[in-house]
């Protein structure tokens, strides 16, 4: 989406988000001195409205930095930093008011509170065309139902509304059963593929479709075990046509041209084009990029290259300049030892050269890295100012989510032509699944997702939604400064309440004094 937001009303409207979505989202703010009549009294207006919303998930609590994956994929058996920092989350030492994700929990609930403001405003608006009504609400109800998934992933139980309500009424809500908010959520975006178009073009892109909002839907039903209903969303989206499996695994991970960043593969992203303004530019490619302080291996010696002597840092250094390139990220993500390792991959999945990198321009680097997520160019893509597309959705996810779905209703039978499709690209020669039980099936399911969808924010949820994080996280390596094993706990896979919320609204323990067991 490269909607160019310089109007005046939009600038009005980012600074009604923002007091209507103070970090305290429960206390007072403006919204009762705002009604609905006030706003959207043409379609641009309500086009820009929904615009701001979009702006909501560029924050670095939410998708610019490391705020969701922090809790997505920290903690489990891919990744986590190469030194020690993070260490609350990824070794489970979190609390109430310690890495509770109140930052996380807050942006959230901007989205909740600000979609559900221009649901209100947009429905049985006479200013507004009905194409314009169409696809706003659409919208709106997508991003909501976005937000909740997190929500509900992340602390289970929480507040829940879809009507406005006044301030008062909001401060002390309390905790509404997971189930019943997902199946309103499910209602919603049934209600919301209905009410999108099927594609987008030009300014338009990284708008969400109907298959964004099947997709998500088929993420509600897989999480609560709905078979039947997750594999009837997903062949929806995949007799859809819209979207196809890219025919090499690396292209689907290319976003060098910031004016070309999206294919055929992607369903939903978070857009940071470039040419947006500078907040909206990503920092969370930093995180995969490499560290220049750290590389390369044995960087403190000298040596000789092409007659010139000089210390490894610089003459690597010199070589990645050479081609308009350098690193200088973050290195919080990177993969653990034995995923990074070749012999712990199936021979001949052509993944893993595009997953991970050991070493670059013929050197051994101190660390694996993951060459999907980064981008060492310093022309395009500059440490702090990324235009990548942060990828939420994309059909090779709804293959697996399909062939899993399809494996718990009937068996494998059926199910091998929707993972078998996927790894077609994967292998050469190809190598597809056959012969399996059901048993089998579900338990190569496990790999199969994490090999296909590593370092994209599937992972920990995954474990979780499987049952088996507290095993992985167990038995897997992890470097000597983690220890995870050592504290993770039955009740880790939820998050506590934040503190700041507490707070704030003690009715949130009504329903759950233990607060998720941190208590």
């Amino acid at each position: 989406m490269k909607t160019n937001i310089t109007s005046k009303f939009l600038i009005l409207l980012v600074g009604f988000l923002a007091l209507s979505s103070c970090d305290e989202f429960l206390e007072e703010d403006l919204r009762d001195e705002i009604t609905p009549d006030a706003f959207f009294t043409n379609d641009k207006e309500a086009e820009l409205a929904v615009n701001g919303v979009y702006r909501l998930f560029h924050d670095n609590n939410l998708y610019k930095q490391r705020g969701l994956d922090n809790y997505y994929t920290s903690g489990a058996d891919i990744q986590a930093a190469n030194r020690d920092v993070n260490g609350a989350i990824h070794n489970y030492l979190i609390q109430e008011g310690t890495a509770d994700g109140n930052g996380t929990w807050i942006q959230l609930y901007r989205v909740v509170n600000n979609t559900t403001e221009f649901i209100t405003n947009i429905e049985g608006n006479e200013s507004l065309s009905d194409d314009a009504k169409n696809s706003r609400l659409g919208e709106l109800l997508f991003l909501r139902a976005l937000a909740y998934y997190h929500l509900t992933n992340l602390w289970g139980d929480v507040p829940f509304y879809t009507e406005q309500l006044p301030v008062l009424e909001r401060s002390v809500l309390g905790r509404t059963p997971k189930a019943e908010i997902r199946s309103a959520m499910k209602d919603d975006l049934a209600r919301a593929f209905d009410l999108l178009p099927s594609s987008y073009s030009g300014n338009d892109l990284g708008r969400a479709s109907k298959w964004a909002a099947a997709t998500l839907k088929a993420k509600y039903h897989l999480f609560d075990k709905e078979w039947a209903l997750a594999k009837a969303e997903c062949d929806i989206v995949i007799d859809g046509g819209a979207h196809r499996l890219l025919d090499n695994y690396s292209d689907v991970f290319d976003q060098s041209d910031p004016s070309n960043q999206y294919n055929d593969e992607y369903i939903f992203v978070v857009d940071f084009e470039a040419d947006y303004d500078g907040p909206l530019a990503t920092t969370r490619t930093d995180d995969y990029n490499p560290r220049i302080r750290d590389e390369p291996a044995g960087r403190n010696n000298d040596t000789i290259v092409n007659g010139v002597s000089g210390s490894k840092v610089d003459i690597f250094q010199g070589l990645l300049r050479e081609q308009g390139e350098d690193m200088t990220g973050y290195g919080w993500s990177v993969p653990l030892p034995e995923f990074a390792l070749r012999e712990n991959w199936q021979d001949g999945d052509l993944r893993y050269d595009a997953t991970i990198v050991t070493e670059y321009l013929g050197w051994k680097l101190s660390f694996p890295y993951f060459r999907k997520n980064w981008n060492l160019d310093q022309e395009n893509s500059l440490r702090g100012n990324h235009p990548e597309n942060y990828i939420v959705f994309r059909l090779a996810d709804v293959y697996l989510m399909a062939a899993e779905a399809e494996n718990e209703l009937n068996g494998p039978g059926g199910a091998y032509y929707y993972v078998n499709k996927v790894r077609e690209r994967a292998f050469e020669p190809d190598q597809p699944w056959s012969g399996m039980s059901k048993d089998e099936f579900r338990e190569a399911m496990y790999e199969e997702r994490k090999f296909e969808l590593s370092a994209e924010g599937h992972r920990r949820m995954d474990l979780i939604r499987w049952g088996i994080l507290i095993d992985r996280v167990k038995t897997v390596q992890h470097r000597a400064w983690n220890n995870p094993a050592a504290n993770i706990q039955p009740y880790h896979v939820l998050l506590p309440i934040p503190q700041q919320q507490l707070e704030l609204n003690p009715n949130l323990l009504e329903s759950d004094p233990t607060n998720n067991g941190y208590r």
